[in-house]
């Protein structure tokens, strides 16, 4: 059965909204983990919108499962990631303007870059992986340059204007899962699943994740975290 990362970012955003100190993203993290979560995930920004160091580092001491960071292949990041030890590094574009993560690294683009900051994380014991789009080129890159795993990128699919795009976007997704596997990187998916779309996963076995945060963090206002993941880890356990 695949696994669920819960992204806690969100919960962030509200605190960040009004510049005070709750709602609490290290409380959402355990409550997360208490329903089953397998992961927590924290992208911890170069503008620090919504998480911030503070966060990362209470959320290191206390998750019992694995901690997930999102980062830019920055120096900066970098050095954060060495210290805090999280247990897999995912390594994401970053603009500052953007709202939210629009897209999957270019690893052609900035693949020897990219190349040293794996080998440095993996040095150090931390397992990387990497955002891309569903691009078969981009993931043979992946494995090229030596990434443990890989996280498709779903946004295309889970923000599909009409049928024929979904199906479209997510014949793209069967087949770079499909090749990502046979290069024996981990696959991952993530970006815009909600309660359901996640069901449009069914029978796509080489998946082994999913990173999902607004959709369980926006029900979870009404329901309460707990719930909220239990509702996605049910889905995901019937997939």
């Amino acid at each position: 059965m695949a696994q669920l990362a819960v992204n806690v970012d969100h919960v962030a955003t509200l605190r960040e909204a009004r510049g005070i100190n709750y709602p609490e993203p290290v409380a959402a993290a355990i409550a997360a983990e208490t329903a089953g979560a397998d992961g927590i995930v924290v992208h911890l920004r170069e503008d620090r919108r919504h998480i911030n160091e503070r966060d990362v580092r209470l959320i290191r001491q206390i998750v019992q499962s694995k901690l997930i960071l999102e980062m830019a292949a920055t120096s900066e990041m970098l050095g954060i990631a060495l210290d805090v030890k999280p247990d897999t590094v995912t390594l994401v574009p970053e603009k500052r303007e953007e709202l939210t993560t629009e897209g999957g690294l270019d690893l052609i683009t900035h693949q020897n870059h990219v190349r040293e900051t794996v080998s440095t994380l993996k040095n150090a014991g931390i397992a990387v992986c990497i955002f891309i789009d569903p691009d078969l080129d981009q993931i043979k890159t992946a494995h090229k340059i030596d990434a443990d795993m890989i996280e498709i990128h779903t946004g295309a699919f889970c923000d599909a204007a009409t049928g024929n795009q979904r199906k479209r976007e997510f014949a793209r997704i069967v087949d770079a899962a499909k090749i990502g596997h046979k290069l024996k990187l981990e696959v991952n998916a993530g970006h815009g699943i909600c309660y359901n779309t996640i069901k449009s996963f069914k029978g796509l076995n080489e998946i082994t994740e999913f990173s999902i945060g607004h959709s369980i963090v926006s029900r979870a206002v009404l329901t309460g975290m707990e719930q909220a993941v239990r509702d996605m880890k049910e889905l995901i356990s019937g997939l």
